[in-house]
């Protein structure tokens, strides 16, 4: 008798591997899963995260191998977007009752979509004006590539690069202070190559798509556009995103020393932190070796989850995440889902959660509690501990957190 914990799905390509058991799953989000298991250059089958929802392009929480090319949109527009979580040597008792001078302070700290007064017009809101010195050292080893880069795509020339890199942007950007089971104190937060990564993506996906069309090529969906391995255009976006990747990763390091010195000034002690700390992407594209074949793995919405390599999945604002270790299931090409996963659109949970309804769900957490953050209401979420159980045989649970601070984008 078979024990595997996912299901198959057949849609007239290569299979489709779903761990959504006891998760909700969208016909339109099926139906894109569909589209890409009938491009010819797929490995072995695409698998689906339990946090699976529709995407564009690409369904969000898809994991595709590919081999001899690859499809910019598998990766979206938030090239590298993923997260970082640090342990304190604090624990609960040391922090005050209180903790609206803490929220306010990770807000001065770090920019975000809500910022105000930061930047000279609109396009600047949540950008850095006067560059602080911790994000010029910062940029310094990434910005020579970044100058060939621009070189070669016109397209980079006018981008807020350096000004987003120590932001934290929009949307489900975010940025907590937790406690685990053990009453430890972590931070942790949620972010991308905010701008500059968003022109790198769109840019090469219309790129794809120009080729689709030269080529005359017919795609099931237009934007599975895909650039064929050998060509000029896929080695110059494996080199741009690369670089966004990298961007994406330096830029949650210099939010989370920013966010551990805010929270210092208003506790007015040290404290240690980087006791176990976790970096990883979740919107990336990475050469990987699975069944015997070199390929090029798009993970949109899925975190590798090699045996004992960590990652992190965070469940909505109020409910909880978790610090997981991978069990290196090759079935999921090593992957597991990077968040519980949206249930409604952010227009849909506008119409139907009410300002108490959110309240009431963030009742515990020290966070925005107006109507500018019900799109990220929990209930627009899947329930994280179903998410969790429908990918048991992908990762095992190391430590479980639960926000006391919560800052939205």
């Amino acid at each position: 008798m078979s024990t595997r914990n996912y299901d198959i799905m057949e849609a007239g390509g290569i299979p489709i591997k779903t761990w959504t058991r006891g998760v909700a799953f969208e016909e339109e989000a099926k139906q894109q899963l569909a589209n890409i298991s009938r491009m010819p250059f797929v490995h072995k089958w695409v698998a689906a995260m339990p946090d699976v929802h529709l995407g564009k392009g690409a369904t969000i929480g898809s994991v595709v191998p590919t081999v001899g090319a690859v499809i910019p949109a598998a990766v979206g527009v938030d090239i590298g977007c993923g997260m970082m979580a640090v342990k304190t040597n604090m624990t609960a008792n040391q922090l005050p009752d209180n903790l609206f001078e803490m929220r306010c302070a990770i807000e001065k700290a770090v920019p975000h979509g809500r910022s105000s007064g930061r930047g000279r017009n609109t396009r600047d809101v949540g950008a850095w004006h006067n560059l602080p010195e911790d994000v010029v050292q910062a940029w310094l080893p990434i910005s020579q590539q970044f100058d060939v880069l621009k070189e070669k795509h016109r397209v980079l020339k006018n981008t807020n690069n350096v000004n987003h890199l120590g932001t934290l942007g929009t949307g489900n950007h975010f940025i907590e202070m937790c406690l685990d089971e053990h009453d430890s104190v972590w931070f942790m937060l949620h972010s991308g190559s905010r701008g500059v990564g968003n022109r790198i993506g769109t840019h090469f996906i219309e790129v794809a798509k120009k080729e689709m069309e030269r080529w005359m090529i017919q795609l099931p969906d237009r934007d599975l556009a895909y650039l064929p391995e050998g060509s000029e255009h896929f080695d110059h976006y494996i080199e741009a995103v690369e670089w966004a990747q990298n961007f994406a990763k330096i830029n949650r390091q210099v939010m989370m020393q920013r966010v551990i010195n805010a929270a210092r000034s208003v506790l007015n002690f040290n404290f240690e932190a980087n006791i176990e700390a976790v970096n990883c992407h979740h919107n990336y594209v990475s050469r990987e070796n699975h069944y015997d074949k070199n390929v090029l793995v798009t993970r949109k919405g899925a975190v590798r989850a090699r045996k004992g390599e960590m990652g992190i999945i965070p469940g909505s604002m109020g409910a909880k995440s978790f610090i997981v270790r991978g069990l290196g299931n090759e079935e999921s090409f090593c992957s597991c889902s990077h968040g519980a996963g949206r249930v409604m659109s952010r227009t849909q949970a506008k119409k139907v959660v009410s300002l108490e309804e959110h309240k009431k769900a963030t009742e515990n957490v020290e966070c925005r509690k107006d109507a500018s953050v019900i799109d990220e209401t929990p209930s627009a979420y899947k329930p994280i501990e179903k998410v969790m159980e429908a990918q048991k045989d992908l990762v095992e649970i190391v430590y479980t957190l639960k926000q006391v601070v919560c800052v939205k984008g």
